[in-house]
């Protein structure tokens, strides 16, 4: 059995609307994503804006998702930060907090060295927490490729990856030269990840129609293609969106039409032009009507 297994939902930031956190609204999405059927959360990571916070504000956005999980789900915290140093402290903050595990990025302000990837990896690894490596070439200047994949999984606490880069193939890869649990990183392929092997997903979608989000995984991981295809096929328009740079913008308004609002995205992201939510919205309502039925 995997250590992160099924349905982890990468969870955005309730906002008021003068762009405060809204912690109240935040231990509310928790309650609702755990008691649809979601196996873990995953706060501060980029679909959570956590760049556009304090120091003292993520800190506190751990701290209550920890304490709104009250153990029913295991949470694993991103902990992206400018410098290796920044990176360990909040993998150390998230373990003092009783986190179940990281989801860490490479080195991400420039192009690193594969030397100095593994540097970062290894000093994160001294913590001792249980690490998720996120792959993500697209948005950063770093391939975590198998190779290199199959090297990071040597350090005891790197326990598998979050896999980004948009290539079902990549999965196969992974899978066959590691040891390390593969996690779907994209919504758009994880049909496809749960057919081929991949145990984990952590997912953009979901934080506004997690019930959906679990039963395709479950039915994809159980090799049941006839009713996953019929349920992804649906669901694929709304999950193309977690693929675009205007992700947390589209699902947050997801939520909005899922009857969930949690408030504006933070500056620099504004709102999106209405032909662009008009799409989300025909897409958005293709998918309840395939998962009521209708």
């Amino acid at each position: 059995m995997g250590r992160f297994e099924g349905v982890y939902v990468a969870i955005v930031t309730p906002f008021t609307s003068d762009y405060e956190v809204d912690y109240k609204r935040l231990t509310e999405l928790c309650d609702w994503l755990i008691q649809e059927g979601v196996n873990g959360l995953v706060p501060s990571g980029s679909l959570g804006e956590y760049a556009t916070m304090t120091g003292e504000e993520r800190a506190k956005v751990i701290h209550t998702v920890i304490a709104a999980a009250k153990g029913r789900v295991p949470v694993v915290v991103g902990s992206a930060a400018p410098s290796t140093r920044q990176a360990v402290e909040w993998v150390q903050f998230s373990k003092d907090a009783g986190a179940a595990g990281v989801m860490a990025l490479p080195p991400i302000n420039y192009k690193p060295l594969e030397n100095e990837v593994f540097a970062h990896y290894e000093a994160l690894n001294t913590v001792g927490l249980p690490i998720i490596a996120y792959n993500n070439p697209h948005d950063y200047k770093i391939d975590l490729t198998p190779d290199i994949l199959a090297r990071l999984a040597k350090f005891e606490n790197v326990v598998a990856v979050k896999e980004f880069s948009g290539d079902v193939r990549r999965m196969q890869d992974i899978l066959a030269q590691t040891d390390l649990e593969v996690m779907v990183g994209v919504d758009d392929l994880v049909m496809e990840g749960g057919l081929i092997g991949a145990t984990g997903w952590i997912a953009g979608v979901p934080n506004a129609l997690p019930k959906e989000g679990v039963e395709l995984f479950r039915l994809a991981r159980a090799g049941k293609l006839a009713e996953a295809q019929a349920l992804y096929r649906r669901l694929l328009p709304l999950f193309h969106y977690d693929a675009s740079p205007q992700l947390v913008q589209s699902i947050k308004y997801m939520m909005e039409l899922a009857g969930f609002p949690v408030g504006p995205t933070r500056p620099p992201r504004l709102p999106l032009a209405d032909d662009y939510y008009a799409g989300i919205k025909k897409a958005f309502d293709y998918a309840v009507g395939a998962a009521s039925g209708r």
